[in-house]
């Protein structure tokens, strides 16, 4: 989703999670496209299409923001059938352009009404985006919630509770490794990010992680 209902743009709405010595999950409200850290070793993640030319929600408006160089840039990715520059789950880079972020990672997320196994597919495109992000060094991410606009993930409590923890559990076992700090924007109605932090702040406890903010 490229904007959320309830509070300033920007606004910090949940709390920062340690995951590693060296890597934090952040969660917050905001635009995705106005995001960055630095400016040299950041990334956005772009929920895409598999043609990769732009589309609706956080799609487009990434792809307005970064200009049209990013369709160019695109347009270069080769096809891995006709049509297909990204396949669902996996991950492609590029640069960022006019965005302050210096890179854009796209990734296609599950169709959940048509695909086989909806959940292997998304976490496979998590961990694709942070296995380019590996390769290209970048320290900090900042992603949407993937397959949670037309793609079909509903907006409710449960849903929202059980992306987080897949979140959690998709960074946990790579950040030691792969980033020095992870960024995640969520775009969320707020009751339901209230409930889901909520209960994804018991999840953490259960299983000792070490919160602060």
């Amino acid at each position: 989703m490229a904007s959320a209902t309830g509070g300033k743009e920007g606004e910090e709405v949940g709390n920062i999670f340690k995951l590693s010595e060296t890597t934090v999950l952040k969660i917050q409200k905001g635009d995705i496209t106005l995001w960055f850290l630095n400016g040299s070793s950041d990334a956005i993640v772009n929920p895409a299409n598999e043609r990769m030319l732009g589309g609706g929600g956080a799609d487009g408006a990434i792809h307005r923001a970064a200009g049209p160089e990013l369709v160019e840039a695109c347009y270069k990715v080769p096809e891995v059938e006709p049509d297909v520059r990204c396949p669902t789950g996996e991950a492609r880079i590029t640069p960022g352009f006019k965005l302050p972020a210096s890179h854009v990672i796209h990734t296609v997320g599950p169709i959940y009404d048509s695909d086989k196994d909806p959940k292997a597919s998304l976490t496979s495109a998590y961990e694709n985006c942070l296995s380019v992000a590996k390769e290209n060094n970048i320290e900090y991410i900042a992603f949407t919630a993937i397959s949670c606009g037309v793609y079909g993930v509903l907006f409710n409590v449960h849903a929202w509770e059980n992306m987080i923890i897949l979140f959690y559990k998709i960074t946990r076992i790579y950040t030691c490794i792969l980033l020095k700090k992870l960024r995640q924007l969520l775009y969320l109605l707020s009751k339901t990010l209230q409930m889901a932090l909520k209960r994804y702040t018991l999840f953490c406890s259960r299983i000792n992680c070490i919160m602060f903010g």
